[in-house]
């Protein structure tokens, strides 16, 4: 039972929305017909229905369509992948049917957004928009009505999973039921962990060395406001990797997507009108709105990004001199890292949590627990020969997304490899303890609300084992038809 509950949890994650990505008409017949399921041939079925829920169809069609995805993937064929598929496909259908009954919905703006986000990433993985209109056979704006009553489902039956599990939570006493329920051979192995604060010096150009890029910033938008075409030119100066092959162009957003500079021009302006030159943390850029629509902006941008300077990490390496000087020798100032890295650090994910960094695996639960081996390499290496409560001198650091900073770090605790133990895991038994607590309930959930359901397989998928318990063609209750909401007269 428990493995159904682990399953649903994270069917929204695993399984790829395939008719936002495989062409019936294109990718996904070639596969199909390869695999020897659904050949257009005639005399032969195109389609059929795999399964019903409620009064909820399956198309084999929609299976077929994410098994194909899983080929183009580069995975392996492996026929037990459609019965997995399927089971995902019954959760999301069962889900959706009750959230109807309990009135659960999402807005229509919202799905909207996640319309707009999934065709941006199908654009961007194509090579642009004309490309991806070939593949998919049509417009984007019809593929885009297409996949729409899909996808709301799913973001249905996702809310209505949170809504199954909202209430939950553990004690202490349930942490320590969950504990002494684990057989001590069968307890978990913690790696290495370490606790280790940052305070991090970014290179900063001058009004002189930022001028410089303000002023191309501002001439590319003097050549659109001349006429010049605005994709031809982001395309060719925007150095912004996302939105420059698609002529600047970055769909529809709400005010919740772009950080604050960008939204604040972004929602003052009429459709047509172009913003002045503004600075964010990633450049200069420019836009222009394209379309409003409520609460949402179509809007396209070109970004011109600063290059650091060799005098601009001089002058970061000299601040964190300094800063160093105060945290190690000074000390009549009294300052500590944490209030160091609150008032000096240009980091904005750790300087508000007293310099401390995060484990990126358990972000969460805010965890500051950190396994040797997740680390940067770097970090661990420095860290490495530290002792408990030690700072290091400032080094330069090289992050994944090549920019460079000058680092100054503190280790607040070390704790070696060991077996788990409620002294010192407690959080992370914590998190097991309601991971197991969720996954109970919704496997429960599950029971109850399949054996009430009507559920009919096919019986080409009936021989999985994972698909075994789903059948029940005489539920103690089917599902009723969700009734039109009409309005009061």
């Amino acid at each position: 039972m428990r493995k159904l509950g682990v399953l649903v949890l994270s069917f929204i994650l695993t399984i790829t929305f395939a008719k936002a990505q495989v062409a019936p008409d294109t990718a996904a017949k070639k596969l199909v017909k390869a695999d020897s399921v659904i050949a257009p041939t005639p005399g032969k079925t195109l389609d059929k229905i795999a399964a019903v829920v409620g009064n909820s169809p399956i198309l084999l069609s929609d299976i077929e369509l994410s098994y194909a995805n899983f080929l183009v993937q580069g995975n392996q064929p492996d026929p037990a992948v459609k019965a997995r598929i399927l089971q995902t496909l019954l959760t999301q259908k069962l889900l959706a049917q009750q959230a109807a009954i309990d009135s659960i919905e999402v807005k229509e703006e919202d799905v909207d957004a996640n319309v707009d986000r999934r065709m941006r990433e199908m654009t961007q993985r194509a090579g642009g928009q004309e490309k991806l209109e070939a593949f998919l056979g049509r417009s984007v704006i019809q593929y885009k009505d297409e996949i729409r009553p899909d996808l709301k489902e799913q973001m249905v039956a996702q809310k209505m999973q949170q809504h199954i599990t909202e209430k939950l939570n553990v004690t202490p006493q349930d942490v320590k039921k969950f504990y002494d329920g684990i057989a001590k051979d069968s307890l978990p192995s913690f790696n290495k962990e370490i606790e280790v604060g940052e305070i991090v010096f970014q290179p900063k150009l001058n009004k002189e060395e930022k001028d410089l890029y303000k002023a191309k910033a501002e001439e590319l938008r003097q050549r659109v406001k001349k006429g010049e075409d605005f994709g031809t030119l982001a395309r060719l100066y925007s150095q912004d990797p996302g939105s420059a092959p698609e002529g600047g162009d970055l769909g529809f957003a709400d005010r919740t997507t772009f950080v604050k500079e960008f939204t604040a021009n972004a929602f003052k302006l009429k459709a047509g009108e172009i913003s002045p030159v503004f600075e964010t943390d990633f450049g200069f850029h420019f836009l222009q709105v394209i379309e409003r629509r409520g609460e949402q902006v179509h809007v396209r941008h070109i970004l011109i990004t600063p290059v650091v300077t060799q005098a601009s990490l001089d002058r970061a390496k000299a601040k964190a001199d300094s800063i160093y000087t105060l945290l190690i020798k000074d000390k009549n100032i009294g300052i500590d890292f944490s209030s160091a890295a609150a008032y000096y650090s240009d980091d904005k994910d750790t300087k508000y949590n007293g310099g401390m960094m995060l484990n990126a695996e358990d972000v969460q639960n805010r965890s500051t627990f950190i396994p040797t081996d997740k680390l940067d390499p770097k970090v661990a290496l420095i860290t490495d020969t530290m002792k408990v409560g030690s700072i290091s001198k400032p080094d330069l650091f090289t992050g994944a997304d090549g920019k460079k900073s000058y680092k100054i770090l503190m280790l607040k605790s070390a704790t070696n490899a060991h077996k788990a133990n409620l002294e010192q895991d407690f959080p992370k038994l914590k998190e097991y303890a309601y991971n197991d607590k969720v996954n109970r309930t919704v496997s429960q959930w599950f029971e109850k609300r399949r054996k009430e359901t009507f559920i009919k397989i096919d019986k080409e998928y009936q021989s999985y084992d994972v698909l075994k318990k789903w059948v029940n063609t005489n539920p103690t209750l089917v599902i009723p038809e969700t009734k039109t909401k009409s309005s009061s007269k």
